[in-house]
């Protein structure tokens, strides 16, 4: 499995979007309940998170530790951050505080995402999702023939691989 980074939203502003602009409460309330569900047996807990937040810093940070040998350890602790603990991964300091979690140098980090390094790679994955016609995440590409999108049961995998 190879973990790529795509900005589905690549329009949110830098300081994030509140979801009630994007979704109606009653179905923000229906997504969290679906992913509270889908998480529990597998021991992830899903925050409220009020704030959409812009993911290119996040995902330029991936990339630094992709490049640093800790994409593992940073894309774990970013994902807890944002959809178990609710922090803004569009904020600098929550990042450098992620990169220390993974085991980054923070401050390397941040030089290599100003410098601006990462965003032609950023780009490129944007437009390979767009041709895959890719909207949600996650998204999982399956032998370069099916996709699954979102927060699915173990159920829906195993179908989608024995019709391979």
């Amino acid at each position: 499995m190879e973990w790529q980074g795509v900005e589905i939203h690549p329009d949110t502003p830098p300081q994030g979007r509140p979801l009630t602009e994007l979704f109606r409460p009653e179905d923000i309330e229906r997504m969290m309940r679906h992913l509270r569900i889908a998480g529990a047996p597998f021991g992830i807990a899903f925050a409220d998170r009020p704030l959409l937040s812009n993911s290119r810093l996040a995902l330029q940070a991936a990339e630094y530790a992709r490049e640093h040998g800790r994409f593992p350890q940073f894309h774990s602790a970013t994902f807890s951050a944002y959809f178990s603990l609710g922090l803004d991964i569009g904020d600098p300091d929550v990042l450098r505080q992620i990169a220390r979690d993974a085991g980054l140098d923070a401050d390397g980090m941040m030089d290599a995402i100003k410098s601006g390094r990462y965003l032609p790679k950023l780009d490129e994955m944007r437009q390979e999702a767009g041709l895959r016609g890719l909207t949600g995440i996650p998204t999982f590409v399956v032998g370069d023939k099916k996709t699954i999108v979102g927060a699915e049961p173990l159920d829906v995998f195993r179908k989608v691989l024995r019709s391979l």
